[in-house]
């Protein structure tokens, strides 16, 4: 076995049906007084009743968050809290609220509560993504990672099933990423594997009862996993192509990593056999480029870039994009295959390496 060093950077997690009740409790263990809630327009509800819950600890509600975070936008909510004299932030929803409270905490500092309610694994990260002029930019940083995180499959039952598809692949992406990143090591692929065994278990059990608690709990579970193992490794050519995409065309985060997550692996397969063969593995299948493009036709995820609202005319630009910035990858990064690359996503055709 090859040397490794392993060092563990992960919230607190109170997993479980009616693990919201907890919040209160949460929030006076972190000695936090006055909590901003976070939430998207569409769960503005859901941040009332965290408002609610929190009682006098409830410093108000900022329910702007957007994909992809706008600069002017996380500024904005920084302000907020100033102005509300918040001591902590309290996220509830995907991974746009979570990236949300993020963008809070990497100037104020504000320590973070997460409340899921998608499997987008964001809140399980130190990265942080930002978009400004059409670009979204990435980081780490240690002080944007939730103190806590709460996952209660109840609070996901109100999620449609075509999203939580898209958004269980989405976490499979982190996943299939860290099995080949340069700086992955055993723990890592094993929880990485577990992961992708569990959501490719529970995706389709929620496409068949999508008020099932059980499979909405397996598929937390397996978000859970795959989120903490995007939070210790680099990622490489499957998530730079999703930032793309999705900071500078507007495409919608989690059915952008479900349409180019088959084609992102062919490109890398020949260079990363091993990690081809636990992808499958886990999935049951022989594979794992194709067996993850069924899985989501089967359970009725969208299936091209042009599904989605991707202009053909962007390609190009795409690729320019993806290629114009070094970053670890298994296979060397050639324009001219990321565009062919992006073509075959953008058809729906069969990844191909």
């Amino acid at each position: 076995m090859n040397a490794f060093v392993f060092e563990p950077h992960l919230p607190r997690v109170v997993f479980g049906e009616g693990s919201l009740s907890r919040l209160a409790e949460e929030i006076e263990r972190l000695g936090a007084t006055r909590a901003l809630v976070l939430a998207t327009p569409g769960q503005a509800d859901s941040a009332r009743r965290v408002a609610e819950l929190l009682g006098g600890r409830s410093a108000g509600i900022f329910a702007r968050a957007a994909m992809h975070v706008p600069l002017e936008l996380a500024r904005e909510a920084r302000a907020e809290a100033r102005r509300l004299g918040a001591d902590c932030a309290v996220a509830i929803g995907g991974g746009s609220t979570t990236g949300l409270g993020k963008a809070i905490a990497l100037d104020s500092g504000l320590p973070i509560v997460a409340i899921p309610t998608t499997y987008a694994g964001s809140e399980m990260t130190p990265i942080y993504g930002l978009t400004d002029g059409g670009v979204k930019k990435t980081g780490r940083d240690p002080r944007v990672l939730p103190k806590t995180v709460l996952y209660d499959p109840q609070l996901t039952l109100g999620l449609p099933v075509g999203v939580s598809v898209a958004s269980g692949i989405n976490a499979i992406a982190h996943a299939a990423e860290a099995l080949y990143a340069q700086d992955g090591n055993p723990i890592v692929a094993l929880m990485a594997e577990e992961g992708i065994r569990a959501l490719a278990v529970a995706l389709p059990a929620l496409h068949a009862e999508p008020h099932g608690l059980r499979a909405r709990g397996e598929a937390l579970y397996g978000a859970w996993l795959c989120g903490a193992v995007l939070g210790h490794v680099s990622m490489g050519l499957h998530h730079k192509l999703c930032h793309t995409l999705g900071g500078s065309f507007d495409l919608p985060h989690a059915q952008v990593h479900t349409v180019v997550l088959p084609h992102a692996l062919a490109y890398n397969a020949g260079h990363a056999r091993d990690a081809m063969a636990r992808i499958a593995r886990a999935l049951g299948a022989a594979d794992a480029p194709l067996a993850l493009q069924e899985l989501a036709r089967r359970l009725g995820a969208p299936g091209s870039l042009r599904e989605i609202g991707m202009p053909a005319d962007g390609l190009d630009r795409a690729a320019e994009l993806a290629a114009g910035a070094p970053y670890p990858n298994p296979r060397p990064l050639e324009r001219t295959a990321l565009r062919a690359l992006l073509q075959r996503a953008y058809e729906g055709a069969a990844p191909a390496a």
